[in-house]
């Protein structure tokens, strides 16, 4: 069985481009945490995302957010590839990329089977399926994952949107719209009624029934 939402996340020890974390909750700490996975370095995809990333690194700090890659080939390849990265990205690759030659992390977190192993002369293509984002909140449970396939690059502002609502929501009776960002007005819960709803937040637009709009707290 996969991780699904509000699952905890295993807590592994991992070998980094940074050095061992030998304990995945322990680096996490009271920070929330985004986990992007490859399936092998010095590929085109996987080059762009991760610059991407990098670029992104006054964003994750303002929230407070841990950022960690993946990628299953070892240490060393990490690290000259991190090189490739920044000329890439003009922007300095400051978060640990796991190694994962032996598709132990990759197994443990359902990204890929576990009866899958990597031949001789292999491709990104025998490791396809380990193209993950997780974000993980501090309390170390999965709040949302997305899976992508070999040919489509992922959108790192939509991840960076999705953990601003993430943030807004949690631990409150709220629920943020389609195609929502930083600021646009937010859903009550269903799970208060009206009065509970007005004695929270005081008054609201009721555009249905059980479509209830406020100002985001945000």
């Amino acid at each position: 069985m996969g991780l699904r939402i509000n699952d905890t996340v295993p807590d592994l020890k991992l070998e980094t481009s940074q050095g061992e974390i030998a304990s995945f909750h322990d680096w996490i700490g009271d920070s929330w945490a985004i986990l992007f996975s490859h399936p092998k370095d010095f590929t085109p995809v996987c080059t762009t995302e991760f610059g991407a990333v990098a670029q992104l690194a006054d964003e994750w700090a303002k929230r407070n957010t841990k950022v960690i890659g993946l990628s299953v080939d070892g240490v060393e390849e990490h690290k000259q590839w991190i090189a490739d990265i920044e000329k890439y990205a003009d922007a300095g690759v400051s978060f640990p990329i796991i190694a994962d030659e032996d598709l132990e992390i990759s197994k443990a977190l359902d990204m890929l089977p576990a009866e899958a192993y990597l031949p001789d002369g292999r491709t990104a293509n025998d490791s396809a399926s380990v193209r993950v984002v997780f974000i993980i909140g501090p309390d170390k449970q999965l709040k949302l994952s997305m899976t992508y396939p070999m040919s489509v690059g992922r959108n790192f502002a939509e991840v960076l949107r999705a953990l601003d609502a993430l943030q807004a929501t949690a631990g409150v009776p709220i629920a943020t719209p389609a195609n929502w960002t930083m600021g646009q007005d937010v859903i009550i819960g269903l799970g208060l009624d009206d009065a509970a709803a007005k004695a929270k937040f005081g008054e609201f637009d009721a555009v249905l029934p059980y479509l209830r709009k406020i100002k985001s707290p945000v």
